[in-house]
């Protein structure tokens, strides 16, 4: 197991976030629920940090960022407070756009297709999608009622806000929640694009592996 997860940083991200799509509901909007949360929050945080060691790039941001990130997680644990949730939330933001981004310029640079590299398109799909979910966080904390749902409240919980982010970047459309303030309207608009934008490259480099291998087959007669 351990080899594993060594071998498959990817597969071992992909997994834990959509292991924590099924368990967010259950971490209720009290202390436990918070502690709990916030923990979770760390466990990710050290398997992309994980990523970002196990391939090509610049170690110093995830460090730096991620680091500072923790921090604020495991004193969210330990008191059991919401309050530094925008903070950590914003640092978390940072980080998983900054490792989406070296995967898909991983992805898109590396000749070679492993196996991690197929999970890393699910992960980077996923990491995308919770990096606009903490900047939608940060965005409510900023300007209270950014988002209205059919639920009663001024702010969207978690889980809200990630469905509204996965909902966003698949295009689906099939969210409650819904951006009312420009600037709320505006990172939902960013995130449709990157979500067109994604599928674009994904695409577009499949079809290069498959030129490259025709021409490869080719060469070989």
């Amino acid at each position: 197991m351990r080899d594993f997860f060594r071998q498959q940083p990817s597969a071992t991200l992909l997994a834990a976030q959509l292991a924590g799509i099924l368990l967010y509901p259950f971490m209720k909007d009290n202390d436990a629920g918070r502690a709990l949360f916030s923990l979770f929050g760390i466990l990710i945080l050290g398997l992309v940090i994980r990523i970002v060691r196990s391939k090509p790039g610049v170690t110093h941001v995830a460090l730096v960022v991620g680091t500072p990130a923790a921090v604020l997680l495991l004193i969210q644990a330990a008191t059991r407070s919401s309050e530094l949730l925008p903070y950590s939330s914003a640092l978390e933001a940072i980080l998983y756009f900054y490792v989406a981004g070296l995967l898909i310029a991983h992805l898109v640079g590396d000749p070679h297709v492993t196996r991690d590299d197929l999970f890393g398109i699910g992960a980077t799909f996923t990491l995308l999608a919770w990096a606009f979910a903490y900047a939608f966080v940060v965005c409510q904390a900023i300007e209270p009622g950014s988002f209205i749902a059919a639920t009663e409240g001024e702010h969207r919980t978690w889980i809200e806000l990630l469905f509204l982010s996965v909902t966003t970047l698949t295009s689906t459309g099939l969210s409650d929640v819904v951006p009312v303030q420009p600037f709320a309207r505006g990172l939902v608009m960013v995130e449709q694009l990157a979500g067109v934008g994604f599928v674009a490259v994904l695409v577009s480099r499949l079809v290069a592996l498959t030129v490259v291998a025709r021409e490869h087959e080719h060469h070989g007669r």
